[in-house]
């Protein structure tokens, strides 16, 4: 940052601060395992989309209440590494 202002250095000190502060965000611990099971099922949709899934389209978004529905079918049609997916799903 050589030849920078110190104004404009300050300001992007600023802005660099606020934005620190506004996205620290707690979640209690039931809400975080909740986002990773969501984030995990919709990973294993697309993973073996063409195995357990290839009846529905590619792009479907899967929600938090289709979890369930992802774990019982990796568990009955994703073989072996699926059925360890699934079952991680459902605890």
């Amino acid at each position: 940052m050589l030849g920078m202002d110190r104004t404009v250095r300050a300001y992007l000190a600023e802005i660099g601060r606020r934005g620190g502060r506004k996205s620290r965000r707690r979640l209690d611990p039931d809400a975080a395992r909740q986002m990773v099971r969501l984030r995990e099922a919709r990973r294993a949709f697309r993973r073996f989309h063409a195995q357990c899934f290839w009846s529905c389209d590619p792009e479907y978004a899967v929600t938090a209440r289709d979890v369930p529905w992802v774990a019982e079918q990796l568990m009955k049609f994703g073989g072996l590494r699926g059925w360890e997916l699934g079952a991680r799903l459902c605890r």
